[in-house]
């Protein structure tokens, strides 16, 4: 900080001017003094007092006034604010911090603020609002990227994009929707309007989940198709370097390995249709320089995948029983298993191989039929059932019921329940539909 402030400095300028009024001798000291103040605004120091700046004027005017020198050393100092500045900063500042403390994540202070004065809690629904409205546009451009991606790098941003909503999406107070049961609203000192409850925030974090399972799947198969391409390539340029004899069959059974890796990529993924479309090529190429069919090839790929939908169909068939919506699922897999065996060409090394695993699939998609059949019908049966036992209750309600007649529409009950298959979905809640119903008969 400078010696002399400027305020000091314009009552000793003003001083000094009036002095310096009464003669030229005078007037040069004028310039003397000034060259001495300015240069002492620009030095750096503590602040000069009285008795410093009378020995800075004194030379040139020792007429100098004592009380302008004392008045110019009581201003000597740094600029202050206003009283009522101040005391607003203060006030102000603690009004920010009053509404800080109660924006608190914690439930000792938002609830008795919630239930009184939810107008302090106004920069929490702001930070709610910005952040759930984010989170569900990131969700939604996540989703848009994949629906129309065309390569790993649109992946690559979806996922940014919903890593962003996941980010949002914890600032979101769900501990709060949960554990106190308040939905957050937007509030004013009267009333309520715009409420964010806990169905909501599961609704956006189910859908953050399933673009995730989605795109860690085309990841995965862009994964798989760099990988195959690779290896294709690899392969290419290992045959065409190889020897002829044992080394270039090596090399031509790699590179075939290496075509086959394209088949096994789902075609439900953007990965699996554009190997499909490079299979066609790679499998010329391997045709052209190898000189093997492109039956034999198509053939031994076809195959490969027929067993990749089998071993998929196996484990959906596990643990049953199962609903007719996931027999259903099984089903399209056999189908699918079973399609590519039959576009298998008789002309391919593949085809009696393929044949036998045609007849072992046929049967297997025979037998998941009859238990999806099962499955129906046990639902139907299930259903009349139900309907057969509230119309006897309606029958043991009138005031002379008739016993035979009741019997009999018990024993139709039950012979409607016996007719359930066992290992479906409904047999359990019919065996015990069925104790109770010839329970019931048996005390008639």
């Amino acid at each position: 900080m400078g010696r002399l402030y400027d305020r000091a400095f314009e009552i000793l300028a003003a001083e000094v001017k009036r002095c310096a009024q009464k003669d030229l001798t005078a007037q040069w000291g004028q310039k003397v003094v000034m060259q001495r103040l300015e240069k002492l605004c620009r030095q750096q120091g503590e602040p000069l007092s009285a008795e410093e700046l009378r020995q800075v004027i004194a030379d040139q005017f020792p007429e100098f006034k004592s009380s302008i020198l004392k008045q110019a050393a009581r201003v000597n100092h740094p600029p202050r604010l206003p009283k009522t500045v101040l005391w607003s900063g203060v006030i102000v500042t603690g009004l920010v911090g009053f509404v800080g403390i109660a924006n608190l994540p914690y439930p000792i202070i938002r609830r008795p603020i919630y239930q009184r004065m939810p107008i302090l809690l106004f920069p929490s629904y702001i930070s709610m609002d910005r952040n759930y409205t984010a989170a569900i546009a990131a969700v939604e451009q996540a989703n848009q990227l994949v629906n129309q991606a065309t390569t790993q790098a649109d992946l690559t941003l979806a996922e940014e994009m919903i890593q962003q909503a996941q980010t949002h999406l914890e600032h979101l107070p769900v501990w709060f929707l949960g554990k106190e049961n308040y939905p957050y609203r937007y509030c004013s000192l009267i009333t309520c309007h715009w409420k964010f409850t806990l169905d909501e925030y599961e609704a956006v974090r189910q859908n953050i989940e399933r673009t995730e399972a989605r795109i860690f799947q085309e990841m995965n198969a862009f994964i798989q198709f760099n990988e195959a391409q690779s290896a294709i390539n690899t392969a290419k340029q290992t045959y065409q370097t190889a020897k002829p004899g044992k080394e270039r069959q090596d090399g031509m059974a790699t590179w075939q390995k290496s075509v086959e890796l394209l088949q096994k990529i789902s075609p439900r993924t953007i990965a699996g249709k554009q190997a499909q479309i490079k299979l066609t090529t790679a499998q010329k190429d391997f045709e052209e320089m190898v000189g093997l069919s492109i039956q034999t090839t198509q053939g031994n790929g076809m195959l490969t995948a027929a067993q990749q939908y089998a071993i998929l169909a196996a484990r959906a068939s596990q643990n049953p029983p199962h609903s007719a919506e996931e027999w259903l699922e099984v089903i399209e897999l056999w189908e699918n298993a079973i399609e590519r065996l039959e576009n298998v060409s008789e002309e391919s090394s593949s085809y009696w191989d393929a044949q036998e695993k045609l007849a072992e699939y046929t049967d297997n998609l025979y037998t998941i039929e009859g238990r999806l059949q099962d499955e129906k019908e046990a639902v139907e049966l299930l259903k009349q059932a139900k309907e057969l036992i509230l119309e006897w209750r309606e029958m043991a309600q009138d005031s002379n019921p008739s016993i035979s007649q009741l019997r009999r529409q018990l024993n139709q009950v039950i012979y409607t329940l016996e007719a359930i298959e066992a290992g479906t979905t409904v047999t359990a809640e019919a065996q015990d539909l069925l104790r109770a119903t010839r329970n019931t008969r048996d005390q008639l």
